[in-house]
């Protein structure tokens, strides 16, 4: 394993069949929903033939999911990079921790490595996230990892109470 993707509170890995019920756990909670942009939940079999399919190669299918584990071995949530635009040299950050692993450092940990593997071993020049504005937690975890407010985005996201701004935040490489 490369040292890349490892520190004293968790290792990212790549998914493995083994992952599926910690996938259908996480695509299936209806608290996250509302963070990001699932509408319907997913079957085991959708997201065993995944498993089965995907290559996890960010080039070819332009995302790569990692599997956050803590230092006692314990799969506790997922984060990846989505819609990478290799042309623009930036990413999507998407990160979700199971509820009981939350508020322990851990997500910060995640969005260390990720953010140090990103930029320094894969060169990308730019990493960002659509937060919901109302999801005080994402904002201070990104923000405590250099991400910057860039913009509010106004009516973003329709919720069952109406429509809610989400807020775009971005990390430039350092140069």
């Amino acid at each position: 394993m490369a040292a890349w993707l490892k520190n004293d509170m968790v290792r990212l890995r790549t998914p493995e069949p083994e992952d599926l019920e910690l996938m259908y756990a996480m695509e299936n909670d209806t608290e996250l929903w509302s963070v990001g942009n699932a509408t319907l939940p997913y079957s085991r079999y959708t997201l065993r033939a995944y498993l089965e399919q995907s290559k996890q190669d960010l080039f070819t299918e332009r995302q790569a999911r990692f599997v956050i584990e803590n230092s006692k071995g314990e799969n506790i949530g997922m984060i990846d990079l989505a819609d990478y635009d290799p042309v623009n040299s930036r990413a999507e950050v998407c990160i979700a921790l199971l509820s009981q692993y939350r508020k322990q450092g851990f997500a910060t940990a995640a969005l260390q490595l990720l953010c140090e593997y990103a930029m320094k071993k894969l060169h990308l020049h730019q990493l960002y996230a659509y937060i919901p504005e109302k999801n005080e937690e994402s904002y201070t975890l990104f923000s405590k990892n250099n991400f910057k407010k860039s913009a509010v985005l106004k009516d973003w996201q329709r919720t069952e109470n109406g429509f809610n701004d989400v807020i775009l935040v971005q990390k430039l490489a350092e140069k």
